[in-house]
């Protein structure tokens, strides 16, 4: 099967793995293939999309159901037919000419018989959020009619869209404008369907990257950020607030935390799935205030005199030890 990818192996994990071990094995190699691990590494890079793509199927239980019985039918080497609770017998998997084909199908849609989950496309309003025109190519259609053609077309969105989805406006090259309402959870390196509004009939690809963030960054399915914290609040915890994709929210920082500690705030994190979501890593940062008030100096030096933690006794201790 035309461009067939074996997604347990890419995994490393055998078709009988459970969802823990294909959640553990993918975490390990998408932090060893990770871009800013790998600056410049475009193989790297793409390995860690195609990670991506297989979690995302494997880690969804009637995804991944789906493509084995997919992979059953085109006879891929290694996969067997099993016994499943889904039933897909209204999927005709011969109508999928490659292996492209169906994973657009399977991620985009939750039932690749039908359209009724294609972003839907409309006539330009006057409400409109981007006017960014995607840079497009045309490539051949499947289809017996020899005019019409496949094109496919990038599309720059912010993260707070991608992770959103909404209303798009989108201008081609071609000078045509469309409004797609896109789904929501979208990374750097989807592909998403347009159904006929390639040329002469065909469909429209579009490939979405995702713009860096100031803020926040995209580790996995998780949102990772750093928040800076004053030593007051460092010594003392409490609760202090923190964005999130979601909008502002409440975190209990613990007595004396050490600058780098990480704090989970879960399920903020971007859509696993449907009916999934990552974590937030708020990892804190303790800042040194460079300019004091009278006040403040003098309550950091009465502090100062009276205070008995001793950051660097046990490298005293060793250094006497060594005479």
């Amino acid at each position: 099967m035309q461009n067939f990818r074996n997604y347990f192996e890419l995994l490393g994990v055998t078709q009988d793995a459970s969802a823990e071990e294909i959640k553990r094995s993918y975490r390990q190699l998408a932090r060893q293939y990770h871009p800013d691990l790998n600056p410049g590494n475009k193989d790297a890079e793409e390995r860690f999309k195609l990670l991506g793509e297989a979690y995302e199927v494997l880690s969804d239980p009637e995804k991944r159901a789906q493509y084995e019985e997919y992979s059953s039918f085109w006879k891929q080497q290694g996969f067997r037919q099993r016994v499943s609770q889904f039933s897909f017998k209204s999927i005709d998997f011969s109508e999928l000419g490659d292996f492209n084909t169906f994973v657009e199908q399977l991620l985009n849609r939750r039932n690749p018989t039908t359209s009724s989950s294609d972003p839907q496309v409309k006539e330009p309003s006057s409400r409109r959020n981007s006017d960014k025109p995607p840079s497009s190519r045309s490539r051949p259609s499947r289809s017996n009619s020899s005019s019409r053609r496949d094109a496919e077309a990038s599309l720059t969105i912010p993260l707070e869209r991608a992770y959103a989805g909404g209303q798009e406006r989108i201008r081609l090259e071609d000078g045509r404008s469309l409004e797609v309402d896109m789904p929501p959870g979208m990374v750097t390196g989807q592909r998403i369907r347009l159904k006929g509004q390639g040329i002469g009939g065909g469909n429209l690809y579009l490939r979405i990257e995702v713009e860096p963030h100031p803020f926040f960054q995209i580790v996995d399915n998780d949102v990772f950020c750093r928040i800076p914290i004053t030593p007051a609040e460092a010594a003392l915890g409490g609760e202090i607030t923190v964005p999130t994709l979601d909008g502002s929210v409440q975190l209990t920082i613990p007595a004396g935390v050490p600058s780098g500690k990480r704090l989970r705030l879960a399920e903020r994190g971007y859509p696993i799935g449907r009916e999934r979501r990552g974590d937030q890593i708020v990892e804190v940062e303790v800042v040194i205030p460079t300019q004091l008030s009278d006040r403040e100096r003098t309550l950091y030096k009465e502090l100062k005199a009276i205070e008995t933690f001793a950051p660097r006794e046990s490298l005293l201790t060793a250094n006497r030890q060594l005479y």
